[in-house]
């Protein structure tokens, strides 16, 4: 018998029992089905971190703040008039004690790192379009001028510029007025703040770009020349200048420069020893990332353990087979067919329920997973927008497949080797 001739005859015999077969595919399918809908959830959560990673700028910068240290005295703290100030403002990045200009000196004069900038914090009231209208609250988002937004329309800010310029989220676009996003880039927004002698001031900036939200970029966010202008206003006259943060970019030892981990290592420690903390924006995500890794992994354990019984149900399943087709494989080893022939026949009988099983749970998912998708996108999601919770890589999807036809395979192996080892005269006796 040849290949193809064993391959037709493994798919037709598997379902000769079209019951017992049918079973044992759904039981495969449920563990198919949740194991591609947790390898998708993985894949749709990473994907959507590591653009949120990217839209924070290059691997060469360490964001510093002050380290969170705790008071090991038991009364109140004593004031210090040359120590750190507290804002009552904290985002995803910073903390609310802020960086002194001490602090800036001294991460700027540790080794390995070239040059530190540090961030002004702004408070603008509201925004409106130049034109009028109603006005509308806005938080500014701190590291846009070291980031990159992720945008629907327009460009990144230009922080060479002297011209004050402003990237909107997306859902002040309708509310401004503007018909899009498209129609928004180039048009005039004001922006109202109150200074430091609480006046009301207002700036004039050009919209150059509509961004989506963020893990990172909630709020607008406004290039150097803006910020500066705000942020100068707003400064207390006689009052020590204090930053929330600080962008550290560090030299590279490695090939052409680049910064290794050792240089980030290096930088870190120094900065520790100065009561400063220095993260990657990798290090922001961590935490996070495990925790979203345990869940799936959770998950996938579920979806292992159904595999595990579907197997058992696959070895029942060709167990039976061999015993009821006992005569029929002393005729076939009778009339010349070698054992590894047998042996093959029946291991990919099981490969046959395993594909099958796999193939239907796998698009079964796809098709149920997708229209999840699409409806957390617009309700529970919505403040996300670009995150797609399920992420179907066709890659991921062979993958899955092929595993559980290979369980299913192995799962076959040993009624097979019982098959091949069956004496063709004994067989032919068998009632």
């Amino acid at each position: 018998m040849k290949t193809a001739d064993i391959l037709r005859a493994a798919a037709r015999n598997s379902f000769r029992s079209k019951l017992r077969t049918t079973l044992t595919v759904l039981s495969l399918f449920v563990g198919a089905f949740a194991l591609t809908l947790t390898t998708a959830l993985g894949a749709g959560v990473s994907d959507y971190v590591q653009r949120q990673v990217a839209t924070l700028g290059a691997n060469d910068i360490l964001l510093v703040s002050p380290a969170a240290t705790t008071s090991t005295s038991d009364g109140p703290t004593e004031y210090d008039p040359d120590g750190r100030q507290q804002s009552g403002q904290a985002t995803p990045l910073t903390s609310g004690t802020l960086l002194n200009q001490a602090d800036v000196d001294t991460i700027d004069g540790i080794d390995g790192v070239r040059r530190v900038d540090a961030i002004d914090q702004i408070s603008v009231d509201w925004i409106e379009a130049s034109s009028g209208g109603a006005r509308y609250e806005v938080d500014i988002n701190p590291t846009s001028s070291i980031g990159q937004s992720d945008l629907v329309a327009g460009e990144q800010l230009d922080q060479d510029s002297s011209e004050a310029q402003i990237v909107l989220p997306e859902d002040y676009v309708s509310a401004l007025g503007f018909e899009d996003a498209d129609a928004a880039i180039g048009q005039k927004v004001s922006l109202g703040y109150t200074d430091a002698e609480q006046a009301q001031q207002q700036v004039e900036a050009t919209v150059v770009g509509v961004a989506r939200a963020s893990l990172f970029a909630a709020g607008a966010g406004t290039n150097s020349a803006l910020t500066a202008e705000v942020a100068d206003a707003q400064a207390v006259p006689g009052q020590p200048r204090a930053w929330p943060i600080a962008v550290a970019y560090l030299d590279g030892s490695g090939s052409g420069g680049a910064v290794t981990e050792d240089d980030i290592a290096a930088v870190k420690s120094d900065l520790q020893a100065d009561d400063l903390a220095g993260q990657t924006i990798e290090d922001q995500l961590g935490v996070v990332q495990t925790v979203i890794n345990g869940i799936i992994g959770v998950l996938s354990t579920f979806a292992v353990v159904a595999l595990l019984a579907a197997s058992f149900g696959i070895v029942n399943t060709l167990l039976m087979s061999v015993q009821e087709r006992t005569r029929e494989i002393g005729l076939m080893k009778a009339m010349g067919m070698s054992n590894g022939r047998v042996f093959a026949l029946f291991s990919l009988e099981a490969a046959v329920i395993g594909l099958l099983g796999a193939t239907i749970g796998a698009l079964a998912a796809i098709l149920v997973g997708s229209a999840i998708a699409n409806v957390a996108a617009d309700t529970l999601l919505a403040d996300l927008p670009g995150l797609r919770i399920l992420l179907f890589d066709p890659v991921n999807v062979i993958a899955v497949v092929g595993i559980i036809t290979v369980i299913a395979f192995l799962s076959g192996v040993l009624p097979a080797r019982r098959a091949a080892r069956q004496n063709p005269i004994e067989s032919l006796r068998y009632e």
